[in-house]
């Protein structure tokens, strides 16, 4: 489908030529690589991978590489099991000093959310909701939002190197307005390199300044997982449609991504609500849609790719259909 970018994302699952074959195959169009804690030169054999894959198919796909911006997360920590109402001593997390001291009674999301703490004091946190933290995982505070700059040393490295080996596209996330979109356009102009930019909206503030961003962006990413935990999550479904209706009014390209078919992580079928996710995701107007940790970590890849692709191809030929038949009207 030349008018809808489908991606997967690298990742232990998703890495060998074979795998990158398969995927492509059953219609990936392009691969995200997250470099929230790596640089593109610790992969060399995925891209090389991912290159000769391409060359096999005879089929071109993009490369996005995901940039760590000024998005929190926690450090290199061994797995945590962190059990609801146990007492967890927030040193372990080894937290970004820009979040700390923390208040009692403040709410902490981490990993899109998964798990949540509350605060007792700046030393220790109640789990509220919880599951196997590891490490390097994202970190949300509820109802406030952390100032940090728009690109870390790792980003300028990336986006140096980024030519050399091939990446179409920049995901900057945790956009808050213009200006850090600014700072992208000139860091790539810098080094002579024209590259779409995909502004990843995962906060409040990206919500309200969304019309000052799509100028400088040549799509906008709606990413759940964060945004979910800055409006609350039962909000999530109100606001992907607001940003799909300014997107659409201004005829600007929308990418939907974060847990579309989350239940094939571990299950060779998915469930009817992600079907009608990823249906509607298509049918609105969305330009692109992705799979994460479905590809990157999944026991089943190739399947949710193909049950991915198959959904938002009849999703397309309804709405060409629907299209037709407005026509006819006139």
């Amino acid at each position: 489908m030349k008018d809808l970018e489908i991606y997967g994302t690298f990742g232990p699952n998703c890495q060998s030529k074979d795998r990158l074959i398969q995927l492509i195959e059953a219609g990936m169009t392009g691969i995200r690589l997250n470099l929230s804690h790596s640089n593109l030169e610790d992969h060399p054999d995925w891209l090389e991978a991912f290159y000769q894959a391409q060359n096999v198919t005879q089929k071109k796909a993009d490369l996005l590489i995901d940039m760590k911006g000024p998005e929190l997360r926690i450090g290199a920590i061994q797995p945590i099991n962190c059990e609801v109402d146990t007492l967890l001593d927030l040193d372990a997390l080894k937290l970004p000093a820009c979040i700390v001291p923390l208040v009692p009674k403040e709410k902490l999301l981490l990993d899109d959310g998964k798990i949540e703490l509350e605060v007792l004091s700046d030393v220790q946190a109640r789990v509220l909701r919880g599951g196997l933290l590891t490490a390097h995982k994202s970190i949300a505070l509820e109802n406030r939002e952390v100032t940090t700059p728009v690109l870390t040393e790792s980003d300028l490295h990336n986006l140096a190197c980024a030519k050399e080996y091939g990446v179409t596209g920049i995901m900057q996330p945790f956009v808050r307005g213009k200006e850090d979109l600014l700072a992208i356009h000139r860091s790539l102009e810098s080094i002579h390199f024209p590259c779409k930019i995909y502004a990843k909206i995962e906060n409040t503030q990206g919500l309200e300044n969304l019309d000052e961003i799509l100028p400088y962006c040549d799509c906008v990413v709606i990413a759940r997982g964060d945004l979910a935990n800055a409006v609350g999550l039962c909000e999530i479904a109100s606001v992907q449609h607001r940003i799909e209706q300014i997107c659409k009014e201004r005829n600007h390209p929308y990418m939907v991504v974060t847990q579309m078919l989350n239940s094939m992580i571990d299950n060779p079928l998915p469930t009817r609500a992600e079907i009608n996710d990823i249906y509607h995701s298509v049918l609105d107007g969305a330009s692109g849609i992705m799979l994460t940790a479905e590809t990157a970590v999944g026991n089943y890849p190739v399947q949710a790719m193909s049950t991915f692709v198959q959904v938002a191809k009849i999703a397309k030929r309804d709405a060409k259909k629907a299209k037709e038949e407005r026509k006819c009207l006139f």
